[in-house]
C-alpha cells in the first residue's frame, strides 16, 4: 500500500488550499479507509471557505482536510468490519456511500433517536489537524477515514459516481427535511433555491406525491433544470424582484391559500421572512440552508395566528441514506441526476473549483449547480 496520499488542506480564510502528501493512517479494527472517487463542493463548504463559521476562521497551525459530500471505494477494512450497515457483505474494492457525521450513540440526544443532532457529530473535521492521525478527516483527498461508529452502504452497480456523489448530503438532507416538514399527498410545497438541494428536493417532493412543486431562484439555467426535476412552476426572482411580488405570486398559484410546506435551500436569512408569509394556516417552514450564524427578525405573532411550525434540521437520520440510494435507482431514468454535477475539476485545481462555484456577491451569478473534484 502507498505510504502517503494527496489531500487539499484548508489553511485559513482567504488563503488557497494547499495540496500536500499525508501519511496513510493505520486502520482501527472498527474503521474503514475509503479511496475517494469524487467529492463535491457543497454550500456548507463554501461557508467554511468564506470564513462564515466561527470555527473555520482559523484552521490552526497545521490546517485540516475539509469536504464531506462524495463517494468512493473501500480501500482497507478494519479487521472487525465484515458488512455494511445493513448487514450486507462488504469487501475491499466495493463502491460505497457513507454518512459524514459520527453520532456517539451514548448521549441523551442519541437516546432520543436524534443522532443527527448529537453534540459530538461535528467531530468529522476536528479538532484533529493534518498533523494528527487519521489525517484524512474530509473528502477533499485521495482517502477518507471512516472512524468507528460510522454508517456505510454499498452502492448499486447501476448508479454512476456522478449520480451517487450528492446522495450522502444534498439528497439525504432534503428527503429528511421534507419528511420532517410533514408533506402529505396532494400538498403544495415551495422550494427557495434551485441549487443542489433545491433540485433534489423538487424530485423528492414530486415522488412523495406533492400536488404542486414551486421553485424560486434568480438563475435562469437553474430554473430550467428545476422543471426537469419535477417543478410544476418556477418563479424567477429577477422578474418577481421583491419579496412582496414573490409572496403574491405564490398566493396566486395556490388560490390565495398559501403552501403547506416551504423550505429554505438558499442559506440566507433574507428569504426566511418571505417564505413564512407564503405558508397557509397550519403550514410548516423547514430551515436547512442557514447553517452559519444568520440573525433573523420576524413577527412572532404570525406563528400564533397562522398556527405555523418552523423546523430546523442539520444532517439527517442514518436510515435516510440507503433509501436515498434506492430512490436514485428507481428514478434515475426520470430525472437528469447525472447532469447535476455541472463542473468537474481534478483535485489539484481545487482553488479554481471553489472560485467557479462561488455565487455570493456576484452581479452575474454562476450557473454551477454542483462542482466536483475527481480523484
Amino acid at each position: 500500500m502507498a505510504q502517503t496520499g494527496r489531500a487539499a488542506v484548508f489553511v485559513g480564510v482567504g488563503r488557497p488550499f494547499e495540496i500536500r502528501e499525508l501519511p496513510i493512517p493505520e486502520v482501527e479494527p472498527d474503521a474503514i479507509l475509503i479511496r475517494m472517487s469524487i467529492a463535491n463542493i457543497c454550500g456548507s463548504d463554501l461557508h467554511t471557505w468564506r470564513g462564515e463559521y466561527r470555527r473555520s476562521a482559523t484552521a490552526g497551525d497545521a490546517g485540516f482536510v475539509t469536504g464531506h459530500e462524495g463517494a468512493g471505494r473501500v480501500h482497507t477494512l478494519g479487521r472487525n468490519v465484515r458488512t455494511d450497515s445493513l448487514g450486507r457483505p462488504l469487501r475491499e474494492g466495493d463502491r460505497v456511500a457513507f454518512t459524514y457525521f459520527f453520532p456517539c450513540r451514548s448521549c441523551t440526544t442519541c437516546l432520543d433517536d436524534i443522532p443527527n443532532a448529537c453534540p459530538t457529530r461535528f467531530t468529522r473535521f476536528g479538532p484533529r489537524g493534518v498533523d494528527i492521525a487519521p489525517y484524512f478527516t474530509g473528502t477533499y483527498g485521495e482517502y477518507y477515514y471512516l472512524r468507528p461508529g460510522h454508517y456505510v452502504f454499498k452502492v448499486p452497480d447501476e448508479l454512476s459516481d456522478d449520480i451517487v456523489a450528492p446522495a450522502n448530503c444534498a439528497l439525504s438532507q432534503v428527503i429528511f427535511g421534507i419528511q420532517q416538514g410533514g408533506l402529505r399527498f396532494g400538498d403544495t410545497i415551495v422550494l427557495q433555491g434551485a441549487g443542489g438541494l433545491g433540485l433534489n428536493a423538487a424530485a423528492v417532493a414530486r415522488e412523495m406525491g406533492a400536488g404542486q412543486v414551486i421553485v424560486i431562484d434568480r438563475i435562469a439555467a437553474r430554473l430550467a433544470m428545476a422543471r426537469r426535476f419535477g417543478a410544476d412552476t418556477v418563479i424567477d426572482a429577477s422578474e418577481y424582484d421583491t419579496p412582496e411580488a414573490r409572496i403574491a405570486r405564490v398566493k396566486e398559484l395556490t388560490g390565495g391559500v398559501g403552501v403547506r410546506v416551504a423550505m429554505d435551500l438558499v442559506g440566507s436569512a433574507r428569504v426566511v421572512e418571505e417564505g413564512l408569509q407564503m405558508l397557509r394556516p397550519g403550514g410548516t417552514y423547514v430551515e436547512i440552508g442557514c447553517i452559519h450564524p444568520s440573525p433573523l427578525q420576524t413577527d412572532a405573532s404570525g406563528f400564533v395566528w397562522g398556527n405555523w411550525r418552523m423546523v430546523g434540521m442539520s444532517h439527517y437520520h442514518p436510515w435516510v441514506l440507503p433509501r436515498a440510494l434506492d430512490f436514485l435507482l428507481r428514478t434515475k431514468d426520470r430525472y437528469p441526476f447525472g447532469e447535476m454535477l455541472s463542473h468537474k475539476f481534478p483535485l489539484a485545481e481545487i482553488n479554481q473549483a471553489f472560485e467557479t462555484a462561488e455565487w455570493m456577491g456576484r452581479s452575474n451569478p454562476s450557473n454551477v449547480t454542483r462542482a466536483a473534484l475527481v480523484m
